[in-house]
């Protein structure tokens, strides 16, 4: 028989995802460890995703708002306010969870008990459900500020966090229209203990449609928010480990400016890494493979 409160909290913004979320909701009822309750925000779906929830909603762990659009942010943290878990985790509404992802998080805080925050890898499809690929991105464990400020490696599917973290330092900032997950783990890394567990724990499907799919906008807001982290979180790094990450962060936007055929912004780029960081590798690296490709 499962508790009355639940111990984890599983929350599902949606928007005209009808032709998804129903198997991203099933995965959450398959899940080996069953002790949760499921919040999903319609934030203003225009198709029939409520019909498609309906069936749905007969288990009582499933708790259905509805808002007017206004964005997934909003939809998040209109679910916080809601929630009642011990742990807090994510799902959008067009990604699919692995049976195993729930126990395999729960079985790390408990190995790793000073863990605030527990988080894994995912397996890349497309929108049809079929396989792309399975390379992650380097992850960490730790205090990982100086890591996420070069690049956020974290993903919001494959994350679940004590909801102390919420409580102390809120939830989503919806400052921004991209990127507000980046945000959030940044904003995290500041305080709390992060463990990477090398596992797959969910499916994320890429679609020319969604929000994070402009890279290039997604840069930009990157920029925005490193820069606001280190305004409003002084204390998490040395100015020399700032200045380094920035430096990290320039030439990794250089390189990606170079490849898409913007190489006047990328030598700009390169140059505010070198700002940062003259005496570094990392910048003259990116420096010298722009323009050694610009040569071929």
């Amino acid at each position: 028989m499962l508790k009355e409160e639940p111990l984890v909290s599983i929350i599902t913004p949606t928007y005209n995802r009808a032709d998804f979320i129903a198997e991203a909701v099933q995965s959450v009822l398959d899940q080996t460890y069953q002790n949760f309750e499921h919040l999903i925000v319609d934030d203003g779906s225009t198709d029939n995703t409520r019909e498609v929830l309906g069936p749905f909603l007969a288990d009582q762990r499933l708790r259905y708002f509805y808002q007017e659009n206004q964005g997934q942010s909003v939809a998040r943290n209109l679910a916080l306010e809601h929630a009642r878990g011990e742990f807090i985790c994510f799902l959008d509404s067009d990604n699919i969870w692995l049976p195993i992802h729930l126990a395999s998080q729960l079985a790390a805080f408990d190995e790793t008990p000073d863990a605030d925050i527990v988080y894994g890898d995912g397996i890349t499809i497309d929108e049809q459900g079929n396989e792309l690929r399975r390379k992650n991105i380097k992850r960490h464990s730790g205090y990982i500020a100086f890591q996420m400020l070069k690049d956020n490696c974290v993903g919001m599917n494959m994350t679940m966090a004590r909801r102390k973290c919420f409580e102390e330092m809120g939830g989503m900032s919806g400052k921004r229209r991209v990127a507000d997950d980046y945000d959030l783990w940044l904003k995290f890394s500041s305080r709390y203990r992060f463990r990477y567990v090398p596992r797959y724990l969910a499916y994320y499907r890429v679609m020319d449609d969604q929000i994070s799919s402009n890279k290039e906008a997604r840069f930009e807001t990157n920029e925005s928010i490193i820069k606001d982290f280190r305004e409003n979180y002084p204390e998490a790094l040395t100015e020399g480990q700032f200045d380094e990450a920035f430096a990290f962060f320039y030439s990794r936007k250089a390189r990606y400016l170079a490849r898409s055929g913007h190489k006047w912004l990328a030598m700009q780029n390169i140059g505010t890494a070198l700002k940062y960081r003259p005496f570094v590798m990392v910048p003259w690296r990116s420096l010298a493979a722009i323009l050694l490709k610009g040569r071929r």
